[in-house]
């Protein structure tokens, strides 16, 4: 029977991020994997001849830099190049761009209201004093507001301090802010649809929430705290694809001396006496551990991995009741060449980044309708992206490879499963809205991957689909996410710790729940994080 130091189930990025620092730290670790690829929601995957698919997450910016630094991940091979911009087609055949240079952007907006050119540097100022509030508690553990050790005081002193930086007047808009709908908050800066329409795209996108719903404004922070080289708000491909990141986890930590074994679901966590003693694969093959880490959401370790007789009866009724619910889809499209879209000018740069087609706030609240209901989207909200317009290497000259993130797109379709009917009438409502505003563009698919809420649960092993395994409202952040109690990465079960996106501070492609769940595996074993750089803040 094989024994190591750590067992860290699922080999998503924060699983491989929590790897990485614990075998660095001198523990006996391997990641144990049920696919026969690591990666997670972050893969690159050959599914027709000549294309490679950045399946599900397809675009980078909040993987932490402190990370890439200690994890030396460029001389592991991964590459972000940052895009420019992009567009959002209107259907009176106009177009708003947007740009990464923050004048141009501005004048952008000026095209269709200089009032709200103006109103656009009040926004950026105001969404920045948010984003320098939050940003430097994201690498950094949420206090317990139920234990009141020294650590959690210390922490909760850090927060008041940090409030306390803001004026009367600036505490008051930051609680209407986290509580605000991204629609309300847009309305106190713009007048026109087209531009708050696409402002409000952040503030939905993998959300089970509507422009209208209060709490969307935070989400928008969410997506607002990135870098690419230093850049601070940019975006950009990882050249390869989403695997990129994931590959080069995977490379630093078998450099370190880890062990990743792929093909081997996990069937169950075992505990005795109170305190794990290692999984047993479906295969019937035990593995013994003093420590277990599940990248798995929240739902999938405590409700199917652990028994749960082992857990308090109250923990398992919070686990129960945090929301998950799926509604987001993807289409991955192969393309024989590059599409057109006469309303964008010709050269313009606006093709390498995100293209979308909803023009109101109006038109996405009665796509979030068509959710509430049990459907996928008539008229969706589509994040499309041609990554291949930067990053050559994902396919054949002169062919494209187009992502579509499609919102919203329910777990289940009026209350019963998927059927495949359903997905490829799904997949025929995406490729329509982007006929819509490209002439030609059925002719040029050569092959298409269809991803619901199913298909994300079966293979990715996200909870009904949900891409941040659990949403990002007010009542399941910081020291609520995922339960009072036990937001600091430990479980009731002694030695069994949980590391995804079910954590704080929560889902996107980021790394700071792998990172914060080693910090804290190393404190209760007293061992110091010398290869752990301290977070810095970058706004």
């Amino acid at each position: 029977m094989q024994r190591y130091d750590v067992l860290v189930v699922g080999g998503g990025h924060n699983g491989l991020v929590t790897a990485c620092y614990l075998q660095r730290a001198g523990l006996k670790v391997a990641v144990l994997e049920k696919n026969g690829w690591v990666g997670g929601a972050a893969t690159s995957r050959e599914l027709t001849p000549g294309f490679l698919y950045s399946n599900c997450s397809y675009v980078c910016s909040l993987f932490r830099p402190e990370i890439m630094r200690d994890l030396e991940l460029s001389r592991h091979g991964l590459q972000v190049v940052a895009y420019e911009g992009g567009a959002v087609l209107t259907r009176d055949g106009d177009y708003l761009a947007s740009y990464r240079d923050h004048d141009s952007h501005r004048r952008e907006f000026a095209r269709y209201s200089k009032r709200d050119a103006e109103a656009y540097e009040r926004y950026a100022r105001d969404v920045t004093r948010q984003c320098r509030f939050i940003q430097p508690l994201l690498m950094r553990t949420a206090p317990d507001p139920f234990g009141f050790r020294p650590r959690d005081i210390a922490e909760f002193v850090y927060l008041a301090k940090k409030f306390g930086e803001f004026s009367a007047s600036e505490m008051a808009e930051t609680l209407r802010f986290w509580t605000m709908s991204i629609s309300d908050f847009l309305d106190e800066y713009f007048e026109t649809d087209v531009i708050k329409a696409y402002l409000a795209i952040s503030g939905i996108i993998g959300t089970a929430l509507g422009p209208m719903s209060p709490g969307t404004a935070y989400v928008l922070l969410h997506h607002y705290m990135g870098e690419v080289d230093g850049s601070v708000g940019a975006w950009g491909y990882a050249r390869g694809g989403m695997g990129a990141v994931t590959q080069a986890l995977a490379s630093s930590f078998i450099a370190s001396g880890g062990t990743i074994r792929t093909d081997a679901p996990v069937a169950k966590i075992f505990s005795r006496g109170g305190r794990t003693t290692g999984v047993v694969l479906e295969s019937g093959e035990e593995i013994r551990a003093s420590l277990v880490v599940s990248n798995a959401d929240v739902k999938r370790t405590f409700l199917k991995l652990v028994d749960e007789a082992d857990l308090p009866e109250d923990f398992v009724h919070r686990v129960k009741h945090f929301k998950m619910r799926g509604s987001s889809g993807k289409v991955n499209i192969a393309l024989d060449s590059l599409p057109e879209f006469p309303a964008l000018p010709k050269g313009s740069s606006c093709i390498r980044g995100d293209l979308h087609f909803t023009d109101t706030i109006e038109r996405m609240e009665r796509a979030y309708d068509d959710w509430k209901a049990g459907r996928w989207s008539a008229d969706p909200m589509l994040d499309a992206m041609i990554p291949t317009t930067l990053d050559p290497t994902m396919t054949s000259p002169g062919k494209h490879f187009m992502s579509c993130f499609v919102q919203y797109c329910p777990p289940k379709v009026e209350g019963r499963d998927w059927t495949d009917a359903d997905r490829t009438a799904f997949a025929e409502t995406v490729v329509g809205q982007i006929a819509d505003y490209s002439p030609g563009f059925r002719d040029r698919i050569v092959h298409m991957e269809v991803r619901t809420p199913r298909e994300l649960e079966a293979e990715v092993g996200l909870t009904e689909g949900n891409i941040f395994q659990g949403e990002l409202t007010f009542d399941q952040l910081l020291f609520n996410r995922p339960v009072p109690g036990y937001a600091q990465y430990r479980s009731p079960i002694a030695g069994l710790y949980i590391c995804g996106s079910s954590t704080h501070p929560g889902g996107g492609v980021m790394g700071a729940p792998g990172r914060n769940a080693a910090m804290e595996i190393l404190r209760d074993l007293k061992r110091s994080p010398e290869k752990m750089s301290n977070a810095h803040d970058v706004i």
